[in-house]
């Protein structure tokens, strides 16, 4: 009788998930990312906050953000989506891989009780997000594929009030669940984290191929997308495995799609790796230019060239950034150069 009752004073403040079915002997099977947890009661899954209370699958990260902050969309990093506005940014606690160089592990691998948290309903959110005037909602910090129901609400609400919404992500969700999390959403960072399976397997506890058909996926449903790969020190730094990324993009995305090459520093369970060096960042820089991609950035560290957005054509300088400010923005009232080469943008905030 006192565990019913726990269950229904829980279960009250609680959001069911989706992307779950019902197995034998009380567990569940969540198959929302690729680990597909098989989930007894009373525990959560790999992520955390998705935990199996009295036979049922419940988001223990719905309506909880952990963070909630006003960015630079820069920051996120999207540079070809609504350039030098701010967004409202906000995570809860978990994820679902296990990054060993995981640069916000202090939530990423904290519980849901582990963090302070107070309750934002999806309306509280938006409004918020018109309130501070931010064109943008960013669902960021952790990975927001395990909230994914509270992303869902989150972005129906914001689309009916205009507010443009983003996912930064580690992109490893099922293709059971990836087209209707991305239904709502405008824009999305992806992390690219390696271009091999024994890094992803080693490395960040999960496997390459979910998120390479994420990228397909996301692009095929004319989302915006731009690429995140943090460069970690005899990792996954190779100018092999560089140009095996970067043609692998060019191939299956194309030219067109922003590649951000950010450094790492010494964080987490990496401690004794040492940051990358600008070198480094400039190099790979000059491969992925090299591939034929045609809008390269460095990030985490200060440069001007690998910060600027310049016309593929002509070479002008068109956007102007000083880490994540954007100083001179030559586009804000259209996405072509004078020399008519129309830039790629998945919005203006003219738009």
């Amino acid at each position: 009788m006192f565990e019913d009752m726990a269950v229904e004073t829980e279960t009250q403040v609680l959001k069911e998930a989706k992307y779950y079915e019902v197995l034998d002997q009380g567990r569940v099977h969540c198959y929302l990312c690729p680990k597909h947890c098989k989930i007894w009661q009373g525990l959560a899954g790999f992520c955390f906050i998705r935990k199996n209370i009295g036979g049922k699958l419940y988001s223990l990260g719905y309506g909880r953000p952990a963070a909630v902050n006003i960015d630079p969309i820069e920051k996120k990093p999207l540079f070809h989506f609504l350039p030098g506005t701010r967004v409202l940014s906000m995570g809860t606690a978990g994820c679902n891989m296990g990054c060993k160089f995981c640069q916000n592990w202090d939530i990423s691998k904290a519980k849901a009780d582990q963090v302070h948290s107070r309750f934002l309903s999806p309306e509280a959110v938006v409004e918020a997000a018109v309130q501070y005037r931010c064109p943008s909602i960013a669902f960021t910090y952790n990975e927001p594929t395990i909230f994914a129901e509270y992303v869902v609400d989150t972005a129906m609400v914001a689309r009916e009030r205009g507010v443009r919404t983003v996912m930064v992500t580690n992109g490893y969700i099922t293709a059971e669940a990836r087209r209707e999390v991305y239904r709502w959403i405008d824009a999305a960072n992806v992390d690219l984290k390696g271009f091999t399976r024994e890094f992803y397997r080693k490395i960040t506890l999960s496997t390459l191929e979910p998120v390479l058909e994420t990228l397909c996926d996301l692009q095929e449903m004319g989302i915006w997308i731009e690429i995140t790969n943090l460069m970690i020190p005899g990792q996954n730094d190779s100018e092999e495995e560089t140009w095996s990324m970067c043609r692998w993009i060019v191939e299956h995305l194309g030219n067109q799609v922003p590649v951000h090459f950010t450094a790492f520093h010494p964080d987490f369970k990496m401690t004794h790796v040492p940051p990358t060096p600008e070198t480094t960042l400039r190099r790979a820089r000059e491969i992925a230019l090299e591939s034929g991609i045609q809008f390269v950035y460095e990030g985490n560290v200060f440069s001007e060239e690998g910060s600027n957005t310049y016309c593929p054509r002509c070479h002008r300088l068109l956007i102007r950034r000083s880490w994540h400010q954007v100083v001179d923005n030559g586009l804000c009232k259209g996405n072509q150069c004078s020399c008519g080469e129309i830039i790629p943008m998945g919005a203006l905030l003219s738009a």
